[in-house]
């Protein structure tokens, strides 16, 4: 184990969709704004910013028309188009790339997007049809890859199925996630060689891991022993899925990041400026983060 490990590894930011949708309070334009830019100053170059559904679906990020113009240069911004219309508001908004979403799991895709799994697919095709035609880069995110709080998982057919089709329609990435935090190393580990056995090549995936049980970190290690490059992350672990209760925030960015320095492995990021800006992401929602490394970071006055 840890024999070829990357020299360098992408950290693909969430905080300001995944994390902040979760919030019970909307966090005013200004203070997205505000964590934007001190997530460019960390070195983060590719920030999901926000997600172009109907706003009544998820208030908290009813704002993103007026925000996606107003970030800062530098990074790829993305953001979620659910539907054609969603994708129509990506690009008035001036978006480059965007990402579409489906679950491996038919209850909780029901629930999050009102869709069975084949309507999804129809639907993420014909969004990704016509970005393609615009010139924008698609991602896509596979959730409930581990399991769902509705079927025992993971249904490692079923996930290999839709991101063969996921990534025949033209995406350039899936992010495998574990919506609610209840993988495990081994099951991780099955999960991709299911997928290398089908010749998804490994630098199409991207893993995005939930710590509601405390494994997002074990996880990760054992996606990056297997020759995954790329992880999402969230500023200070904020984050949870509003149609899956009890599923705790994302992988903090600044323990996936130290964990990879640690370890010898690039990422680009400067984890002082990284805390700096989980100290804003806090203060703008109004409560502790769960980010191991930030709280030991702050406690210490290292920062």
């Amino acid at each position: 184990m840890f024999e070829k490990l990357p020299r360098r590894v992408s950290v693909y930011e969430v905080g300001l969709r995944d994390g902040l949708q979760a919030e019970p309070k909307f966090v005013p334009t200004e203070d997205k704004l505000r964590l934007a830019n001190a997530l460019v100053a960390t070195g983060l170059t590719r920030i999901e910013a926000s997600s172009f559904v109907h706003p009544k679906w998820i208030p908290a990020l009813a704002d993103a028309d007026t925000l996606v113009p107003q970030l800062p240069k530098g990074p790829t911004w993305s953001a979620l188009t659910p539907n054609l219309r969603g994708l129509e508001r990506a690009l008035a908004a001036g978006m480059t790339e965007v990402a579409v979403f489906l679950a491996a799991s038919e209850t909780y895709s029901l629930k999050n997007t009102n869709k069975s799994i084949a309507e999804a697919l129809k639907s993420s095709e014909q969004v990704a049809s016509e970005a393609k035609k615009h010139g924008l880069k698609i991602r896509a995110y596979l959730s409930s890859v581990w399991g769902s709080p509705y079927e025992p998982g993971p249904d490692v057919e079923l996930v290999v199925r839709i991101t063969q089709q996921l990534v025949a329609m033209g995406c350039y990435e899936v992010s495998l996630g574990d919506t609610v935090g209840i993988g495990n190393p081994l099951q991780t580990q099955r999960i991709l060689e299911a997928l290398f056995y089908k010749d998804v090549p490994k630098d199409k995936l991207a893993v995005h891991l939930h710590d509601t049980r405390g494994t997002a970190l074990a996880n990760a290690l054992v996606a990056l022993d297997m020759g995954i490059t790329t992880f999402d992350a969230s500023v200070g672990g904020l984050g949870g899925s509003p149609y899956a209760a009890g599923a705790a925030g994302n992988l903090a960015t600044e323990d996936l990041v130290n964990m990879l320095h640690g370890m010898g492995i690039e990422t680009g990021i400067d984890l002082g400026n990284l805390v700096q800006a989980a100290a804003i992401a806090q203060d703008i929602v109004g409560h502790p983060l769960t980010s191991k490394y930030f709280k030991a970071a702050i406690g210490s006055g290292a920062h």
